[in-house]
């Protein structure tokens, strides 16, 4: 069960955007295409929880002192760094091998990746700005992967879609570190020192804005999909409502923990399934 926590599987739902480019590309239930995908699902869970490693190895001292963190398996020690460095170390290094079966441009997707996650874990996750667009570059990287993977063309219109988006996310999950922790915020995270709650507030109304305008545009391109703008638009307010109530500011958390935000995303997934595979 502590090596379940310290993988963090629940986590693994970010890597699902390895099949939007076939999911929107119209070839996601083409015979074998699903199949094709397991793999490249498979190698990113593994590098992601290997990233996740590192990172709580960097953070144990800080994730001590915070009021969820401490009680992840390295920081309460259940788990000692060795035994953390060993099942990381293997993770990372089958990711890399299984990856080689794959599309070169995959593998230097899956390596920028990994590079960026422990350049963010070193050093980028403590100075402001860098490190949303960080966090929100391991999401684009994913995407591109898919697309890599699937041998399938991402428009201009879904890379600046899910760019922006990411951002949005991320500069939620930071506002809300930011009002949870309060005044002692900076001592968890360098970064939470430098930001204010207006400032994030304004980095989340403009990426939201800009997600709204570069979808809407990429739909048109595809008119079936256009009723799925309001959707989205739905979507962004609920999460940006989860944030300032005081939720984790997580995106794998708040859509596993919200209903409403869970329904919002799974009607999106019907409504992007039956536009494009049944109403040809």
């Amino acid at each position: 069960m502590k090596l379940f926590y310290l993988l963090r599987p629940y986590q693994w739902l970010k890597n699902l955007m390895l099949l939007f480019p076939p999911l929107l590309g119209g070839i996601l239930f083409a015979p074998g295409v699903l199949q094709k995908g397991l793999l490249p699902f498979a190698i990113f869970c593994l590098a992601s929880s290997a990233t996740y490693i590192f990172n709580d190895l960097k953070d144990a001292e800080q994730d001590r002192l915070h009021p969820r963190k401490q009680h992840r398996p390295i920081a309460s020690g259940t788990i000692s760094s060795a035994q953390a460095i060993l099942v990381g170390s293997v993770l990372c290094i089958a990711a890399i091998l299984l990856s080689l079966q794959l599309p070169t441009i995959f593998m230097a997707w899956l390596l920028a990746y990994l590079g960026l996650s422990i350049a963010y874990s070193t050093v980028l996750k403590d100075q402001p700005v860098f490190d949303i667009f960080c966090i929100a570059s391991g999401f684009v990287f994913r995407l591109f992967a898919g697309g890599a993977a699937f041998s399938v063309e991402i428009s201009d219109w879904l890379f600046l879609s899910v760019l922006f988006l990411a951002i949005f996310l991320s500069a939620g999950k930071r506002l809300a570190e930011k009002i949870t922790l309060g005044t002692t915020a900076g001592d968890h995270r360098k970064s939470l020192a430098v930001y204010t709650v207006t400032t994030l507030e304004s980095f989340m109304c403009m990426s939201g804005a800009a997600v709204l305008v570069t979808y809407t545009l990429y739909v048109i391109t595809k008119h079936k999909l256009v009723l799925t703008v309001p959707l989205c638009c739905f979507g962004l307010f609920r999460y940006m409502m989860l944030v300032k109530s005081g939720g984790s500011g997580d995106p794998t958390e708040s859509l596993l923990k919200d209903p409403v935000l869970f329904l919002v995303g799974l009607v999106w997934v019907v409504m992007v399934i039956f536009s494009t595979y049944i109403m040809v």
